[in-house]
């Protein structure tokens, strides 16, 4: 191969480097989180179950550049991290640069992402078991676990986010939205713990995030 393809490569890649670098950092615009306050929603009492909350005027809907984020339930779990995938391509990356598969009360046993072959790609968070079975019902595993599309609310939370990795437990205070673009596109969040498949992410606006 001649020297010049090689450098044109070489250079190519280290741009794909610095993209998804730099898409893992995004977060809302200093800007418009100087003039938004993300409240802290009620707290998860009850460690092996997430606590949804009414919003009740806590937090209001916002626009950004003509975006409605609009608040549909305040959301605080905590979770063990069977897998993370970090995005910087699509309309999605532009507000969610991380997805996070967890899992809690039973799900969140350490091993469990091992045991059912956890995987993440193109917003979606996927399992297997092999012969032996699922280590337990199906159901308890839809219940106990979700992909979450991670939305942060300022540079701080965005580099908490980074720092979080497969396997940690960490807790997360922040709110359920549905985003609403000028264009026509939008993102919904699940409300339910109980749904799979197709829209059954929680999109979450995290106004806090550590283990």
């Amino acid at each position: 191969m001649p020297r010049w393809l090689w450098i044109t490569l070489f250079i190519l890649l280290a741009g794909l480097v610095l993209v998804g670098r730099g898409g893992r950092t995004a977060h809302l615009p200093a800007s418009a989180a100087s003039a938004i306050t993300c409240p802290m929603p009620p707290s998860f009492t009850d460690a092996a179950q997430p606590l949804q909350s009414e919003v009740n005027g806590r937090m209001q809907p916002f626009d950004i550049d003509g975006t409605r984020f609009s608040p549909q339930a305040g959301f605080s779990l905590e979770a063990r991290v069977l897998s993370r995938e970090d995005y910087s391509l699509g309309r999605e990356s532009r507000f969610s640069p991380t997805d996070l598969a967890l899992g809690w009360g039973p799900m969140a046993a350490p091993g469990m992402a091992d045991r059912l072959h956890v995987s993440q790609g193109s917003r979606w968070y996927r399992y297997r078991w092999g012969d032996d079975g699922p280590p337990m019902p199906v159901g308890t595993i839809v219940r106990s676990s979700a992909n979450m599309h991670m939305v942060p609310f300022d540079a701080n939370v965005a580099r908490q986010l980074e720092r979080i990795k497969d396997g940690d437990v960490v807790r997360i205070h922040g709110w359920l939205v549905h985003i609403d673009d000028p264009s026509g596109w939008q993102w919904r969040s699940s409300l339910s713990r109980e749904d799979s498949g197709a829209g059954a992410c929680e999109l979450v606006l995290v106004c806090s995030i550590g283990n």
